[in-house]
């Protein structure tokens, strides 16, 4: 079961108490009390370390400041949120670096945010979709670019990275290329796909 598959059954799961009581088991890391679940159905990013393996946690950590890195060069107000973009791109089966990236071309990583809206640093909806928090703009827009959201599943579930770049922006021509060129700027090694 891969780690999105995971997550959704421990979202699901009305007796998690139940997986309170680990038993002692060689390789296997102890599930957490229920507090792990809140209202939005988003895991406690605290909880989702406590299931990481130390080497899947040091690679989140990894990105995270690499993520942070390049907010802080750019005076960014999105400059400590590095985690929250890794935890969401992972939950949701995206590029770690895609929605961050994002912010680049939409706002300037934040310092220009859409005036029509609230927290609407990634130009989502045409700048027309306000959000309560910068949490909740990361969350919504990596679960609906990884296809998880039932009402925008249609035009990004299963897609690559640059298909769901022709998906967000349709009217530029050189917006996948402007967003991975930012991608690239926070870690070259990896390719995107």
């Amino acid at each position: 079961m891969n780690k999105k598959n995971i997550t959704k059954f421990l979202q699901s799961v009305v007796a998690l108490p139940l997986f309170a009581i680990a038993m002692p088991i060689t390789g296997v890391m102890p599930v957490v009390a229920p507090t792990a679940i809140i209202s939005d159905n988003s895991v406690d990013s605290a909880v989702v370390s406590t299931l990481l393996t130390p080497e899947e946690e040091a690679i989140r950590a990894e990105r995270a400041a690499k993520i942070d890195a390049l907010l802080e060069k750019y005076n960014s107000p999105l400059a400590g949120y590095g985690r929250k973009f890794v935890d969401e791109a992972e939950k949701n089966n995206i590029d770690w670096r895609l929605v961050v990236s994002i912010s680049g071309i939409e706002s300037t990583f934040a310092r220009h945010s859409c005036k029509k809206a609230t927290n609407s640093f990634l130009g989502y909806g045409s700048c027309k979709m306000s959000f309560k928090s910068a949490d909740e703009a990361i969350e919504r827009v990596s679960m609906s670019l990884g296809g998880n959201n039932p009402n925008t599943a249609h035009h990004y579930d299963g897609k690559t990275t640059l298909q769901i770049l022709r998906k967000y922006n349709s009217v530029i021509p050189t917006y996948p290329q402007k967003v991975t060129q930012i991608m690239k700027m926070i870690d070259a090694t990896e390719p995107i796909v």
